[in-house]
């Protein structure tokens, strides 16, 4: 077996031991099925894969590991105490503040905040806050398992102690985010401005109950979710600044760099973590000029990822949504086009697209169903219409915010651009809000999602 067939397969069973024991919640129950297994094989002396197929305990036994040092915790619930600690992330919109706080000694642990949008913090500001901390209702712990979060305190009395106590790279960073959301609000209406925001930075805090309603029933929420296009972006933007002045060693590891540095100022949600690892793997394949495996690129940025959070793996709809859209893409899009045979992508890329949200869409319809109940079928539509100018959005997007920073009269020329084409992209949006022909379904849950799978 190859070397790149070994690396794959020790992931694929680690991530098979995370899955198991996430969804039996028993390592008993998993490491009686994992023994009986490979003394099957050893009995028919397949004995490479009983050695792959232990390896499932390892991913199983991670995943407990993890959750006992998550677990190790000093927080008084269900009555008045009063905590010191520093926010290290914080959702503001209008009308709320959601911080998550890391406790100070002598507690430890982390706790979410729900709080009126006045007085806002910071990232990194230190806090006093008193109040009953509540543990999270049954449905929802395991997202707070997830997040790390291990209570709940509601409308507590806030105090502000002191600022600067939190990572300084990711301060000056966030500060920098902040920085271009301004040059977007300043040269575009107010809707168009949170949007360019959404899709070129994975901001959603200015968004409005209604436009989030229309992404959804039009089915173009996952435009605002960061992808490898952002990546793509940045990675091949930096290279070719880079590649002018520096060595090609140099480059990789200046544009590697980066796209990190992207990623924490971006929140580093699933799909963007997902993206920047493939991209790094990417530009490592070109710097040691190695063949690219994006098999191999998949299944080590999930194991990757499930190293730093076993949780996600089952617990993490963005996860999820990430992984299968890209599968859909590698494996489902150059099927389709050899149905289709399709031999050029059409005018402004119509039929790359089609084919494109068509591979996307049926390969996170079970998600889709099995979270939300509903799948609309004109959301292929919508997508087809304005996936072709949202990578230009991004791309001038980027532009008008990065010059914007040093000069307002370019980002302004820019902006004229960027305003028509957020103007046709919000017209989609709102035409697909209003004609859905939704799919819904009460009960979509994992035999039919797995009997699904194994008919595509």
């Amino acid at each position: 077996m190859n070397l790149h067939d070994i690396a794959f397969w020790i992931c694929a069973f680690f991530l098979l031991g995370v899955f198991l024991i996430s969804i039996l919640n028993n390592f008993l129950i998993v490491l009686i099925i994992v023994l009986l297994a490979s003394l099957y094989l050893i009995f028919l002396k397949n004995y490479q894969q009983a050695i792959l197929i232990l390896l499932v305990i390892s991913g199983a036994g991670y995943y407990q590991a993890f959750g006992y040092f998550q677990e190790q915790i000093n927080i008084p619930f269900d009555f008045k105490s009063e905590f010191t600690g520093i926010i290290v992330k914080l959702n503001q919109s209008a009308t709320k503040q959601e911080l998550v706080l890391k406790l100070q000694e002598p507690h430890s642990g982390k706790i979410k905040i729900n709080s009126p949008p006045y007085p806002s913090f910071q990232y990194g500001d230190l806090v006093r806050v008193s109040g009953a901390v509540k543990r999270p209702f049954p449905e929802s712990l395991n997202y707070f398992k997830k997040e790390g979060i291990s209570g709940i305190l509601n409308l507590p009395k806030i105090e502000f102690l002191e600022s600067g106590r939190g990572n300084k790279v990711k301060s000056a960073l966030l500060n920098l985010k902040m920085r271009i959301i301004g040059v977007f609000k300043e040269n575009l209406p107010a809707q168009k401005a949170a949007f360019l925001a959404g899709i070129t930075l994975g901001e959603r805090q200015e968004f409005s109950k209604e436009f989030d309603e229309k992404l959804s029933l039009s089915g173009t929420t996952h435009i605002v979710a960061l992808s490898g296009y952002n990546i793509s972006v940045i990675g091949m933007t930096m290279a070719f600044i880079f590649g002018n002045w520096f060595s090609r060693s140099a480059t990789f590891y200046l544009s590697s760099s980066v796209i990190v540095l992207f990623v924490l100022m971006t929140g580093a949600e699933a799909s963007i973590v997902r993206a920047a690892i493939m991209g790094v793997i990417l530009l490592l394949a070109e710097e040691t000029e190695r063949i690219f495996s994006v098999r191999n690129a998949i299944i080590i940025a999930a194991f990757l990822m499930a190293l730093s959070n076993p949780r996600l793996l089952v617990f993490d709809l963005g996860f999820q949504l990430s992984f299968m859209a890209l599968l859909g893409l590698v494996y489902l899009l150059p099927v389709l086009k050899k149905i289709f045979k399709m031999e050029d992508p059409g005018f402004w890329n119509w039929k790359e697209n089609s084919l494109t949200t068509i591979s996307a869409q049926l390969a996170v319809a079970p998600f889709l169903l099995g979270n939300f109940g509903i799948f609309s079928l004109t959301s292929l539509f919508a997508n087809i219409l304005i996936l072709s100018a949202i990578p230009i959005t991004m791309g001038l997007g980027f532009l008008m915010g990065g010059l914007g920073l040093f000069s307002q009269y370019l980002a302004q020329i820019i902006g004229l651009a960027v305003n028509f084409l957020l103007s046709y992209e919000l017209l989609v949006i709102d035409i697909f809000s209003k004609i859905t022909l939704p799919i819904a379904t009460e009960s979509f849950g994992f035999f039919a999602a797995t009997v699904y799978y194994a008919l595509l």
